[in-house]
């Protein structure tokens, strides 16, 4: 059975770094060993024996910290169960329909083998960091977007995976 999981994860205003815990503490739940760290943090993803990978999405793109963990670790993450997560959208969408991951992370899918990628919405409340954060906080576009029911869904899903 498999043991060990990480739950590695970028964040700048700590809300994907919630969902990275939330993550963990349900596959503890089922059993697992399973630590949610920073992705910058993170020495070895070789030690564990599967991988959860998420990265909050600014422009496009996932968290700075999230695509050079996935290049510096990705021999060690093609090795072993792998799931991506994204957060991102602040709107209720992601909790309306599939959320496809953008372009770079479907081919970090392919090239890892990731068995599932899912969008969950996003965070923004006020003091967040960054002048783009600040210009849509003052547009009125914040707000906290995060299902955490289909988020311990989906992190239930792969606890079950591991442990069948």
């Amino acid at each position: 059975m498999t043991k060990n999981v990480l739950v590695a994860y970028g964040t700048t205003n700590g809300s994907t770094a919630e969902i990275a815990e939330t993550i963990a503490e349900v596959l503890r739940k089922d059993g697992l060993t399973a630590e949610a760290s920073p992705a910058r943090a993170v020495p070895s993803a070789a030690a564990y024996d599967a991988v959860v990978v998420g990265g909050g999405l600014y422009a496009g793109r996932w968290h700075k910290d999230t695509r050079r963990f996935v290049r510096r670790h990705g021999k060690a993450l093609a090795e072993r169960p792998l799931w991506f997560f994204s957060s991102g959208p602040l709107d209720p969408s992601a909790s309306e329909r599939d959320i496809p991951p953008v372009p770079g992370v479907k081919k970090a899918m392919v090239r890892l083998d990731a068995r599932e990628h899912v969008t969950f919405g996003g965070c923004l409340e006020e003091g967040a960091k960054g002048w783009v954060a600040r210009m849509i906080l003052r547009s009125g576009k914040g707000g906290d977007f995060r299902d955490f029911e289909r988020i311990e869904t989906w992190a239930a899903r792969i606890g079950h995976e591991l442990t069948s």
